[in-house]
């Protein structure tokens, strides 16, 4: 027993479950693991196995259980909360449905993502991520134009504690109001139950699932737009089921709160959002019952195996869906409406086949699936042991692959009027050689000479009017420091634009037409433009009425289309009428993914030295300056040539280290940290390897992301 005069002093813990504050007489050398064991009563049967010390005046938790008062910096007039650590988090699905369930609010937010995506049965966790949900104001200005809102003011519960602001280097410019209506008194609220999920994701849609894969009832109403899971009459995989399919419509009051980004800088506006991945829920500002949205955040999805990823094939397919209605990412009219059809077809499976018929396409029985796994192995072992032969087409290893053909080239001037001019390409060394004709490039220096590695590629495709160009935005070779110049090529031909495009896409990796690759994304680009060829005059089964096109296109398009808009979406549709409902989803992802802006998440920002914004954008494989108005690629950097990347936590300014330049900037849309771990997320992303026994190396992604040494 500790007695008063030796070097002891009274501790105030308040015991949220009980709302009952203890005082303690406590040393300064005593370990929280004690002081929690004299906290718990023992003539009051209860389980505190998932309860720790939580420090408001700090917000911070104590979690280390062998450490003392002292090194805590736990004093006399400090105020401790013993609380649980899981607590409820309503969580909105990419599909914009909503899940209510248990997260631990203690351990790193990348913890709690990986535990609630494998409750969610989606692989690769290391992809997604947690962000605040925002609304058309948050889109208005930046982040760095509202200093007094980066610290939040003190968040005061009913009980009367008090919690003071997040940490300095989080983001909280996003306001986190509790849309649990009815039922939370505050943060640390009690558990209503011990189970992991608590609702149906029902919420924001005019009805259920047309094809619903569980009975009726075992997803049971409780409030307006919620559904009540009993995990008693319904087994997880059943619920996994459920997030695989989701409902085609929105409500009207829904749709009216989805945010349309209207600009570049709009679009910038939206990554304000995201958690720090390095701290906990309640360490950035987030209590009981508040909602947060499980996004992609990460855009290069990795091993998509229809066997064992139909939830995450689902979600990814509506994020992707959702981008498109919402003009998140620009696209043309042919696109639209090839977008429009798949969409109809996978609300078409839906509706048409049964459960059984959807599971058939993928397990049919565990004998088949077997077979399947050992001949798919077998042939990929043999591919990699022998490499992939077509007798068709033998392939000269001592031969460097080239590709030649008459194309038209255009290099546009300021105040000319220059048109198309037709030379003699060769395609060779991730270069692209001119010449005047074929007889030329036999005894003579190209004309032109353009390297494409690095270079930025966007497709500029009419099908209706046969216009098939690229256009490509190459860094100088005389000038490392220069802005990019522009240059168009236009092929004649879909066989012929198919396999140009296909080239420059692999230069700008740093790849050759002998890479492995060449033919696939070849004939990935010839299953988009056969998609997008339009169909006049094709019988049509399906009633117009049946149809609403605010459901497949967005009102930009709407608008333009008018009374036309279902029919020529019927007539797209007749491209992939065919397609199986998984197919289908996935050629929308593939789609998706061929987009010229897909993967490059924007943000606002100042050079060092410059008064100007700029656009910054970051994706995969590189990182791109660009026009705030226009977004023209200016200056392409790759994250092979760079050596290292650090922030001043002080200034909030950030640098990034290649190796010819120093690239110095502040991020004004978004703390720099959310810049930072984008960089350090996107490299981590690159280090997976294919390996079934890979685990997930969190220690080196907070290395990465983290910012700290």
């Amino acid at each position: 027993m500790i007695h008063v005069g030796d070097n002891s002093w009274n501790l105030r813990i308040f015991i949220t479950d009980l709302s009952l504050e203890r005082k303690m007489r406590v040393r300064g050398d005593q370990h929280l693991g004690s002081i929690m064991l004299q906290l718990v009563d023992p003539e009051n049967p209860k389980d505190w196995s998932d309860h720790a010390l939580y420090w408001p005046a700090k917000n911070l938790w104590l979690t280390r259980t062998r450490a003392t008062l002292d090194q805590c910096g736990v004093q006399a007039d400090s105020l401790l909360h013993f609380t649980p650590m899981h607590k409820m988090l309503r969580v909105q699905l990419p599909d914009l449905r909503y899940l209510d369930c248990r997260v631990d609010f203690s351990i790193k937010t990348f913890g709690a993502v990986v535990n609630l995506c494998k409750q969610l049965d989606i692989r690769y966790p290391e992809e997604l991520s947690l962000c605040k949900p925002l609304e058309a104001e948050h889109l208005k200005r930046n982040f760095a134009q509202l200093p007094q809102l980066k610290r939040v003011a003190a968040i005061a519960e009913p009980d009367g504690t008090t919690y003071l602001q997040p940490a300095p280097d989080t983001n909280s410019f996003v306001p986190i109001n509790s849309s649990f209506d009815g039922g939370s008194n505050g943060s640390l609220d009690n558990p209503s139950s011990p189970g992991m999920f608590f609702c149906a994701p029902l919420s924001p849609h005019n009805a259920t699932s047309r094809r619903s894969p569980t009975p009726h009832h075992n997803w049971k109403p409780s409030q307006p737009g919620y559904g009540t899971y009993d995990s008693n009459s319904s087994s997880l995989g059943d619920f996994q089921e459920n997030l695989a399919s989701s409902p085609h419509t929105l409500s009207a009051e829904m749709r009216s709160r989805l945010l349309r980004p209207k600009s570049l800088v709009e679009k910038a506006r939206l990554n304000v959002g995201w958690l720090d991945s390095s701290l906990s829920l309640m360490e950035q500002g987030i209590r009981e019952y508040d909602t947060l949205c499980l996004r992609f955040k990460y855009y290069t999805f990795f091993d998509l195996n229809p066997k064992y990823d139909l939830v995450r094939i689902n979600q990814l397919y509506e994020q992707a869906k959702w981008s498109i209605l919402n003009e998140e990412l620009d696209c043309t009219e042919q696109e639209t409406l090839m977008f429009a059809a798949l969409q109809f077809q996978v609300n078409h499976q839906v509706d048409m086949q049964p459960m059984a018929a959807v599971d058939s396409g993928i397990e049919t029985s565990s004998q088949e699936n077997d077979d399947d796994d050992i001949d798919s192995a077998l042939n990929e072992l043999q591919i990699t042991l022998e490499g992939s032969s077509n007798p068709h087409d033998p392939v000269n290893i001592t031969r460097i692959p080239e590709l030649s053909d008459y194309l038209r080239f255009l290099k546009p001037q300021r105040f000319t009027l220059r048109g198309y001019k037709r030379y003699y390409f060769i395609y060779r060394d991730l270069h692209l050689h001119l010449y005047k004709n074929a007889e030329d490039s036999r005894r003579t220096a190209p004309t032109i000479s353009i390297n494409l590695r690095g270079c930025e590629i966007t497709p500029d495709v009419n099908l209706s009017e046969g216009k098939y160009a690229i256009r490509l935005e190459v860094s100088p070779d005389d000038d490392r420091h220069g802005a990019n110049s522009e240059v168009w090529v236009r092929c004649e031909n879909e066989q012929q634009y198919a396999k140009w495009l296909a080239a420059c896409r692999l230069a700008a990796k740093g790849r050759s037409l002998a890479d492995s690759t060449y033919e696939s994304e070849v004939d990935g680009i010839l299953s988009l433009l056969q998609m997008q060829r339009p169909v006049q005059g094709v019988h049509l089964n399906i009633d117009p009425r049946s149809v609403d096109a605010v459901d497949y296109l967005s009102p930009k398009m709407l608008r333009k289309l008018s009374s036309k808009a279902v029919q020529r979406i019927l007539e797209a549709h007749a491209n992939v009428r065919e397609l199986p409902l998984l197919e289908a989803k996935l050629k929308y992802i593939q789609a998706w993914q061929s987009l010229p802006d897909f993967g490059v998440s924007l943000f606002v920002i100042k050079f060092d030295g410059h008064r100007k914004e700029e656009l910054l954008g970051v994706a995969q494989n590189r990182i791109m300056r660009m026009d705030l108005s226009t977004g023209d690629h200016i200056k392409t950097w790759r994250y092979n040539t760079m050596k290292a990347w650090n922030v001043n936590w002080g200034i909030k300014c950030m640098m990034i280290q290649f190796h010819d330049e120093n690239v110095v900037f502040s991020c004004h849309s978004a703390d720099c940290k959310v810049v930072h771990e984008f960089i350090g997320g996107y490299i981590f992303m690159s280090m997976r390897s294919k390996d079934n026994n890979q685990t997930l190396n969190e220690e080196l992604f907070h290395k990465l992301t983290g910012g700290w040494s």
